[in-house]
């Protein structure tokens, strides 16, 4: 039974056309994932489809008994929670209305190994019509059987697990970059062709021009067959180019992301060897509360790579407030800790709304000259006008990683802390992000969820926050 009708839908914004023209029918039961690069608009489909955003071209008619259940991605309810906690009582509330759709803003970030998989048993179970946004694979291949693919301005339907689909991603790909191979040989060929019968005209009129001059009658049996072979070679050559238009339009919806250049104000040679973190016996929490972390030791050096891992409400939040100095914890034991930290955490804190991407950088580095500020955001992919003038509201998750991380690149401090980077973002923002943190030649710690990306990130330690401890695990 259709349960959603969409019609002709578009979503455009000042500086970027996410998607249009996209029509499609939801059935009752479908479990549908959409994925696509950050800032595509698959958060702001998901409203569409609540009637909590009007679309820039279309429309949606919805069943009249339907009832949402929505879980966005930023959850601002429950301030005094972790992200973790935050999203389970977020899907506790959006069940209590025994919803028969469910609407997920990316539901597997902030949750750790045990909560994640909790989530997918109950969702692979789930009666009623699921739609997620979400750039977890494991999720994308066990939860859903349909994929909304958002790139290049339209949405593609994929029937399907996320693995068939890049399976078929890549199998077209190497057939276009095959089909440009042969074009490129054929364009070659036709090319050597034209030479030799230019060779053979050049040939001819020397012999007709020796010909006239010993008053014997010129023949142009030649130059004429030489400009056929012209036309015959430009007629080839317009056919390929025309088909290799074609092909290369193809392959650039599956084109490689470009990645960013960081540049560091940070060098090397301004790190010393003395030690940069050195926590000695420890202790965090809350006053008039019981500690969170008990007899805490940690020593981090100043090119040192530390990541904190966790269940959730483990206390790895409050232990990086603690190094942050933050004036709601109570600390104490032993804390020698820098006074300027670069920090970052998956709110993107460091951002004002209401400034352009080109103030960000601006602003914090005033003595930069507008060319050098321009550069700067080019090697952050912020190259065209109207990326640079775009408010700091109008960008993607995606677009808020890459800025918060030209600015640590500004202003370069020798210890950063990323809490949760990994969330929120597309897989073309996570490869950014490694590419940033694998240049960068201070200290960080981070706190992360994610094995996969903390794999890639050529670590020196890593800390498991348990039972009121932090204790060495590699």
């Amino acid at each position: 039974m259709t349960i959603i009708n969409i019609q002709n839908l578009g979503v455009s914004f000042p500086h970027k056309v996410c998607f249009q023209d996209f029509s499609t029918y939801v059935y009752q039961g479908d479990r549908i994932g959409i994925l696509g690069k950050n800032g595509c608009g698959k958060s702001t489909l998901l409203k569409i489809l609540l009637h909590q955003y009007e679309p820039s071209n279309g429309e949606i008619h919805c069943s009249s008994d339907l009832i949402f259940g929505y879980v966005p991605q930023v959850i601002c309810d429950f301030a005094t929670l972790s992200g973790g906690q935050r999203l389970n009582e977020a899907l506790t509330k959006a069940l209590s209305a025994s919803p028969n759709i469910l609407l997920l803003d990316e539901p597997t970030n902030h949750l750790d190994y045990h909560n994640r998989n909790s989530l997918m048993r109950m969702l692979r179970k789930y009666p009623g019509t699921l739609i997620a946004v979400s750039h977890d694979i494991e999720f994308l291949n066990t939860c859903v059987d349909t994929l909304w693919c958002i790139d290049n301005g339209k949405i593609d339907i994929f029937k399907g697990s996320y693995d068939d689909y890049i399976h078929e991603a890549n199998i077209k790909r190497l057939s276009l970059e095959n089909e440009l191979s042969i074009l490129d040989r054929q364009k070659k060929e036709a090319h050597q062709s034209l030479m030799r019968e230019q060779e053979r005209a050049k040939k001819s009129n020397l012999r007709g021009a020796k010909s006239i001059r010993q008053r014997k009658w010129p023949t142009i049996v030649s130059d004429e067959k030489a400009r056929r072979a012209v036309e015959t070679s430009g007629k080839k050559k317009k056919a390929i180019r025309y088909y290799r238009d074609d092909v290369l339009e193809k392959l650039s919806t599956l084109t490689i992301p470009e990645t960013i250049q960081p540049k560091f104000s940070l060098k090397a040679a301004d790190l010393s060897d003395r030690v940069l973190v050195a926590i000695t016996n420890g202790l965090v929490g809350y006053k008039d509360a019981q500690p969170i972390l008990e007899n805490i030791n940690l020593s981090i050096s100043p090119k040192h790579r530390v990541a904190i891992l966790g269940d959730n409400a483990s206390g790895k939040s409050t232990f990086i407030k603690a190094i942050l100095a933050d004036s709601t914890i109570i600390r104490s034991g032993s804390w020698h800790v820098p006074t300027d930290i670069g920090y970052l955490d998956q709110h993107y804190a460091t951002l004002v709304a209401e400034k352009t991407v080109l103030e960000t950088i601006s602003e914090l580095v005033p003595d930069w000259p507008h060319e050098q500020i321009r550069r700067h955001l080019n090697d952050f992919l912020f190259r065209k006008n109207e990326e640079v003038s775009a408010k700091i509201m109008a960008l993607s998750g995606g677009e808020k990683v890459r800025l918060s991380l030209a600015q640590i690149a500004a202003k370069t401090q020798k210890l950063l802390i990323f809490d949760e980077i990994t969330n929120n973002i597309d897989l073309s923002t996570k490869m950014h992000v490694l590419e940033f943190f694998n240049a960068y030649p201070g200290a960080f710690i981070i706190v992360c969820h994610d094995e996969g990306f903390l794999e890639k990130l050529y670590l020196d330690a890593k800390y498991l926050v348990k039972n009121k401890t932090l204790q060495k695990i590699y």
